[in-house]
């Protein structure tokens, strides 16, 4: 189906059409990523507001780690990644409970290159979002696929960056001492 329409063909001349891509909306995606274990999940929303990433928070603890005492959460900075998200969605007695068990690490500004899950997000744009997706069920089906064929082969992230490397990248993080 054309979004303009073509202009019709004159003696001497073809048919010429003007490609205009349509765009079926947007997804947000959040991204469950355990790089030991080779396992991860991602969620498909319609937005990205605290209240998603409450939702998704309470998930990771009560679906995906029922049992773990203390959940490590390495995210970004995003101003939807908030603690304080999950007093605004849910009962003080539910954030509290899921507070307890939840331990929140932040990657530094500018360092998003750190987060294994952008290297997880990298792999599911090539593999998976490299091609026109016509609606959220189909995109849901086939964010499945990809993440149930990476799951069987508990594909890891190969992390390369290494202790001295950090102290050089991020030098300016860590604390000077003069003599």
């Amino acid at each position: 189906m054309h979004t303009r329409v073509p202009l019709p063909s004159a003696p001497g001349q073809v048919a010429r059409y003007d490609y205009e891509y349509e765009r079926n909306g947007v997804r947000n995606l959040f991204m469950f990523f355990e790089p030991l274990r080779g396992w991860r999940q991602v969620k498909v929303t319609a937005r990205r507001t605290k209240m998603d990433w409450a939702y998704c928070m309470q998930q990771l603890a009560d679906e995906f780690y029922p049992d773990a005492i203390c959940i490590r959460v390495v995210q970004d900075q995003l101003n939807t990644h908030d603690p304080a998200a999950l007093y605004e969605v849910f009962e003080p007695k539910e954030a509290k409970r899921l507070l307890d068990r939840l331990e929140f690490h932040y990657t530094p500004k500018h360092g998003s290159w750190l987060n294994m899950a952008e290297i997880e997000f990298s792999v599911l744009s090539r593999q998976c979002l490299d091609q026109r997706i016509a609606d959220q069920a189909m995109l849901v089906r086939q964010i499945a696929a990809w993440v149930e064929n990476r799951n069987a082969n508990e594909t890891k992230v190969n992390w390369r960056f290494k202790t001295q490397d950090a102290r050089i990248k991020l030098k300016k993080l860590y604390p000077s001492y003069h003599a």
